[in-house]
């Protein structure tokens, strides 16, 4: 699906039933999300646009900051990656690229505990992603896959592993195999002092872009990803039930990022929607896949510093279960 088709799909596609039929309560879940801060909500329903919203000076041209949920990103990559056979599987050990790592402890970590965070390497301060050359040369503190570890510094090295494979700019690969397919061009990237793009954090995108990217995982790959690799992005960690490959795994268990940096889970919707998957940032930036509905979901807002800075937001605190039982009418 283009960009054209994709915006202008008609009445009939728009109504065309999901997996599974379900009332939306789109008024429900665009108040919430409004009175929290939010500047664009965005649904994807089969695949057409069912429902956008824009308010406190949102727009549906107007890119903002994903925050962590541009973590998502590097797993699809990496499923990319193995359908262009750069990468043999998830369980390559990261010291075939980084030669650096052969002689120590580092050697047994494969790419799978790398983005699954169970590397044994430290995450790093939040939104504070270290240069590549200072993520690759941190030591592991515990074993492979013995705990869950949160934060920037394993996508930096998985930046540095693609740099190497490709010999070139991880953006750039991303947007070749993955986002130009899709007619998505990001509004901006940060990058480091070192010149290479965050990988953790710091992309901008539309909330149609980032809805399109979402369909695009839901139909796992349209054809175009190895389809085993990206469902490994969804395989949950001994060390942490509620998290894959890049990905939040709404169920019971799940491990929160930090004391400061919660998720909020409310296990009765998997169990009567099915599994729901989500992208997720600070400032309450979500993209939310509800598989067995055909769903889904981009929300954006503001505040990523207030949130960043730990301040409490009151009245204005966002909650996962809340808005997802007013959307889905639960």
């Amino acid at each position: 699906m283009n960009r054209r088709s994709f915006l202008t799909a008609t009445a009939a596609a728009c109504l065309a039933a999901p997996a599974r039929a379900q009332t939306l309560n789109y008024a429900a879940a665009a108040a919430y999300s409004s009175q929290r801060r939010g500047v664009s909500l965005v649904v994807l329903r089969a695949g057409a646009l069912v429902f956008e919203d824009y308010p406190n000076e949102g727009g549906p041209a107007r890119g903002w900051e994903l925050a962590s949920g541009t973590k998502s990103f590097a797993g699809i990559m990496a499923a990319a990656a193995i359908q262009d056979r750069l990468i043999r599987s998830w369980d390559e050990r990261c010291a075939e690229t980084l030669t650096e790592w052969r002689n120590d402890e580092r050697r047994r970590i494969t790419l799978r505990h790398l983005l699954s965070l169970t590397s044994g390497i430290e995450g790093g301060p939040i939104a504070r992603p270290p240069a590549y050359a200072d993520a690759v040369a941190q030591t592991a503190t515990t074993a492979p896959g013995e705990r869950f570890a949160y934060g920037p510094t394993p996508f930096q090295i998985f930046g540095e592993i693609m740099r190497r494979k490709i010999d070139g700019d991880p953006l750039a690969y991303l947007q070749r195999h993955v986002f130009d397919p899709l007619a998505i061009t990001p509004t901006h990237w940060r990058r480091g002092n070192d010149g290479n793009p965050h990988m953790p954090s710091g992309a901008g995108l539309t909330a149609r872009d980032w809805a399109r990217f979402g369909h695009f995982v839901l139909r796992d790959g349209e054809g175009r990803l190895d389809r085993d690799a990206l469902a490994a992005c969804f395989e949950p960690s001994r060390a942490n039930p509620g998290y894959g490959l890049s990905w939040w795994l709404l169920r019971d268990g799940l491990v929160a990022p930090g004391r400061t940096q919660t998720v909020d889970v409310d296990p009765s919707l998997a169990r009567r929607f099915g599994p729901i998957s989500m992208a997720a940032g600070a400032g309450d930036q979500r993209l939310y896949i509800i598989r067995d509905l055909d769903l889904v979901v981009a929300r954006q807002a503001l505040g990523i510093l207030r949130a960043l800075r730990r301040r409490d937001r009151g009245a204005d605190v966002w909650s996962d279960g809340a808005f997802l039982r007013s959307l889905l009418d639960a």
